[in-house]
């Protein structure tokens, strides 16, 4: 007799058991990180921003320059390719300065890290076999069945 008593049952508990586990471990993972910015990105810090000189009074503004000058040549003659070109440029500069400020701090104690990413573990292996027990399930219902009377 399977456990939960019907075919397949061992299969749906532990499929169930390591969903709860992983989803759990994961929600309490991310629960626990914070996400801050920081004081430059990929770009100021290029642009000697973060060391002094000449651009510590400048403001950071100039990076929107590329951008609106995209899309000051856009509302004058929307033909222009390199209006186009100009204006996505400055778009991407501007989202890779974003992303790039964007910091994560883990606010977690080691015992409870270590159970956190123990949990996700062991969820994601009960899956894996929940897998394995539904292929191995499905192989034997495909196999053609012996027969003992032999006449």
């Amino acid at each position: 007799m399977k456990p939960g008593g019907s075919e397949g049952g061992e299969q749906t508990f532990v499929a169930g058991a390591g969903l709860v586990l992983f989803a759990l471990g994961l929600y309490l993972f991310l629960d626990s990180v914070q996400v801050t910015s920081a004081p430059f990105g990929m770009v100021s810090r290029g642009m000697g921003r973060g060391g002094g000189g000449m651009w510590e009074t400048t403001s950071m503004g100039i990076i929107f320059v590329p951008f609106l000058a995209g899309v000051l040549v856009l509302f004058y003659d929307a033909s222009k390719r390199w209006g186009w070109w100009l204006g996505g440029l400055g778009l991407a500069v501007i989202c890779v300065e974003i992303l790039s400020r964007v910091r994560f701090v883990l606010n977690m104690k080691t015992t409870s890290l270590l159970l956190v990413l123990g949990m996700v573990a062991a969820g994601a292996g009960l899956l894996a076999r929940s897998y394995m027990v539904g292929s191995r399930q499905a192989k034997r219902a495909e196999e053609p069945k012996e027969d003992n009377n032999s006449e």
